[in-house]
C-alpha cells in the first residue's frame, strides 16, 4: 500500500512538473509571437512606404531580393545547404507563384488602404485554410467549424462595407486574393513538410519571389531612389526577423495557445496609421475585424478541444 502511494505521489508530481513545463513554454512562445507580430507590421509599414513610389510587382520583387541574402546565411548558419536540392520541385514552384501573386496584391492593397483594414480583412486566411483543409488535405470539419467560418465571411463583408466612397474597392478584393494566395500557400506547406527542411521552403520560396517577380516587373521597374534604401534594409532585416520569431514561437508552444496573440496584429497596425498617416480605423473595419478575429480565436480553441478529447 506504502509503495503504490508513493508511485502515485511520483506520478502526480511529474504531471505537474510536465504541466509546469508546458506553460513555460508557452509564455516563452506567447513573447516570441508577440516579438514576430511587431516585427512582421514593421516589415508591412515599410512595404506601404514603398508602395507609394513603386508598382506593387516590383515591391514584392524588392521583398525578395532584399531579405534573400539573410535567408542564405541563416541556411548555412543552420547547415541545411545539402537539403536544398531534395525538394518536391512542382508544390515549390506552386508556392513561389502563388508568394508573388500574394504579395503584389497585397503591396497593391496597401497603397489603397489603411493598415487597419488591410490587415482586418487578411484575418480571414485562418479561417480560408479551415475551409481548403477539406477540399484539399482531406480533412473532417464538424458543422460548428463552418459555422465559425461564415460568421467569420460576414465579418469580412462587414470590413468591406462602403463608407461613402462607394460600395467594394479594388483594395478590398486585392488583400482578399492575398489572404486566398496566403490560404493555399500554407495548405502547401502542411504538404511540403512531410519531406521537405523547413530551410529548403524559406529558401525556395525567397529566391522565387525575387526571380519571378523581378522578371515580372522588369517592364516598369522604377529606379530607386536614394532615400528609399533605409526602408528596404528595413524590410529585409524586419521580415527576416519576424520569420525566425514565428519558427521559435510555434517550435517552443502549443500553437492554440500562441495563434490566437498573432491578432495583436491590428493593434499594430492602428498605432502605426495614426503615427504616420494619422488615420483611424471607422466603426465598421473596428466591428468586422472583431467578429473575424472572434471567429478565427474560436476555430484555434475548437481545435485545441479537439486534440485533447483525442489524446486524453
Amino acid at each position: 500500500m506504502k509503495s503504490e502511494a508513493v508511485q502515485c505521489d511520483n506520478g502526480r508530481t511529474a504531471t505537474w512538473i510536465n504541466r509546469m513545463d508546458a506553460h513555460r513554454k508557452n509564455i516563452a512562445g506567447i513573447w516570441a509571437m508577440l516579438a514576430a507580430v511587431a516585427f512582421f507590421a514593421l516589415m508591412d509599414t515599410a512595404m506601404k512606404l514603398l508602395s507609394a513610389h513603386y508598382p506593387p510587382m516590383q515591391v514584392a520583387a524588392m521583398r525578395g531580393m532584399a531579405s534573400l541574402p539573410l535567408v542564405c546565411l541563416y541556411v548555412l548558419w543552420r547547415g541545411k545547404l545539402p537539403t536544398l536540392l531534395k525538394v518536391r520541385w512542382p508544390l515549390h514552384l506552386m508556392r513561389g507563384v502563388l508568394g508573388i501573386a500574394m504579395l503584389s496584391l497585397f503591396a497593391y492593397a496597401l497603397k489603397r488602404l489603411p493598415l487597419a483594414e488591410t490587415y482586418s480583412i487578411f484575418f480571414i486566411a485562418p479561417l480560408l485554410i479551415t475551409a481548403m483543409s477539406v477540399p484539399l488535405l482531406k480533412e473532417k470539419v464538424e458543422p460548428a467549424r463552418w459555422w465559425a467560418i461564415a460568421i467569420g465571411l460576414i465579418g469580412v463583408l462587414v470590413v468591406l462595407r462602403p463608407s461613402a466612397a462607394g460600395f467594394f474597392t479594388l483594395g478590398g478584393f486585392a488583400v482578399l486574393g492575398s489572404a486566398a494566395c496566403y490560404a493555399i500557400s500554407a495548405i502547401t506547406v502542411r504538404l511540403l513538410s512531410r519531406t521537405d527542411s523547413s530551410e529548403s521552403m524559406v529558401f525556395w520560396l525567397m529566391a522565387m519571389l525575387s526571380l519571378g517577380a523581378g522578371l515580372l516587373a522588369m517592364p516598369d521597374w522604377v529606379p530607386l531612389r536614394l532615400l528609399d534604401w533605409p526602408v528596404i534594409a528595413g524590410m529585409a532585416f524586419t521580415g527576416f526577423l519576424g520569420q525566425v520569431a514565428v519558427t521559435e514561437a510555434f517550435r517552443q508552444g502549443e500553437a492554440s495557445a500562441i495563434a490566437p496573440f498573432e491578432y495583436t496584429a491590428l493593434a499594430w497596425a492602428i498605432g502605426l496609421d495614426w503615427w504616420l498617416w494619422q488615420t483611424l480605423p471607422d466603426r465598421y473595419t473596428l466591428i468586422g475585424a472583431a467578429i473575424i478575429v472572434a471567429s478565427g480565436i474560436y476555430l484555434v480553441r475548437r481545435e485545441r478541444v479537439h486534440v485533447e478529447a483525442e489524446h486524453p
